[in-house]
């Protein structure tokens, strides 16, 4: 993740870069954003961007891997619902 925002009001970006890049240096590419003080949904992320990253043999790291998570279960089918 890349943080971008302000003293006292965090947002990051999140990014697929390589491990020998800095925090909020050089990146891939851009797969979602995250306000950590907005109250309910406050990520988004592109599931399939990520999934296809992870494919290659990407290691999210453990915030990021609980956003994969939280989105998978939204994405899945709400079952057998009538």
């Amino acid at each position: 993740m890349k943080r971008v925002g302000a003293k006292n009001a965090p947002f990051f970006r999140i990014v697929v870069a390589d491990g020998r890049s800095p925090r909020d240096g050089r990146f891939i590419e851009e797969i979602g954003t995250y306000q950590p003080l907005k109250p309910g949904e406050n990520f988004v992320l592109n599931l399939e961007r990520a999934q296809y990253w992870i494919s290659k043999g990407a290691q999210p790291s453990e915030t990021v891997a609980s956003f994969v998570k939280k989105a998978r279960r939204a994405a899945a089918p709400a079952g057998n619902a009538p």
